[in-house]
């Protein structure tokens, strides 16, 4: 017999089981998809989180978008084989970042869920924006400068600061972004490189912004992950289906700085 799909209450026992606690700040990374079928879809989720958090917990999530960048990975895959007239072409019809109406890309059904939540807060970086829900949510948001995509002055900085928990939902060490962070603290931090991107100013024009930024890089993520578990940081469950990961970015931040500053070269 085809087992019914999941209902909130087992989602929120779950969570509680994973080891959520109330008032948490929570960072989630989902795919919706692994957790299996789910009566209301990512609505039941978050209100699944609402119950384990209360009225004073606060959801964070990547909201992110490639698409209005011609130095993305994604522009350049896009363009791959183009001469200068199709590369321009394709520059010209990117549609400026908006943090109002953007919709996050490739972050999940979850993630644009939340976004979209009346009195949800987002942040303005136009490549790697956050979208957050709850008392600290406006705060979390609030900073987030154009050449720091995921360091000290973006909402992962205010994360740290606020000693929020990381949940990875049905997703692999590769999607966890508090990483990046220990990239900007590192001994010897990525070289920097130059970005381009377009964004709808106040005046409703399109604007391009050049800047300059560190070269992240995440390959070395997974490796990171399996060993943060090894040290027993880890809280692993499952929620529905998937295979969840819990743990606190000051632990998750602190141990990635310390394996990166002794393997990378």
């Amino acid at each position: 017999m085809t087992a019914g799909p999941l209902r909130r209450d087992t989602l929120t026992a779950d969570l509680r089981a994973l080891g959520l606690r109330p008032g948490a700040t929570v960072l989630v990374h989902c795919a919706l998809s692994r957790v299996g079928r789910v009566a209301g879809g990512p609505a039941a989720l978050l209100a699944a989180l609402s119950d384990v958090l209360g009225a004073s917990g606060t959801v964070v999530v990547p909201a992110q978008t490639a698409g209005n960048s011609t130095t993305s990975r994604a522009f350049r895959v896009a363009t791959a084989g183009l001469g200068a007239a199709g590369v321009a072409a394709a520059e010209a019809a990117i549609a400026p970042f908006d943090p109002e109406r953007s919709p996050a890309e490739g972050m999940g059904i979850f993630a644009e869920h939340v976004r979209r939540q009346p009195g949800a807060s987002r942040s303005r970086h136009p490549q790697t924006s956050f979208a957050a829900l709850g008392p600290d949510a406006a705060r979390l948001t609030a900073v987030h400068d154009l050449d720091c995509h995921l360091g000290e002055r973006s909402p992962l900085g205010a994360l740290y600061a606020a000693d929020a928990v990381v949940l990875l939902l049905g997703v692999d060490w590769s999607a966890c972004t508090a990483f990046h962070l220990a990239e900007y603290r590192l001994r010897r931090p990525p070289a920097d490189r130059a970005y381009r991107c377009y964004v709808r100013d106040a005046a409703g024009r399109r604007v391009r912004r050049d800047f300059r930024a560190l070269d992240l890089h995440d390959t070395d993520f997974p490796l990171i992950g399996r060993a943060l578990t090894d040290a027993g940081a880890v809280r692993r469950g499952s929620v529905g289906g998937a295979d969840c990961r819990l743990t606190d970015i000051r632990v998750a931040v602190d141990f990635a700085r310390g394996w990166m500053d002794e393997h990378r070269r």
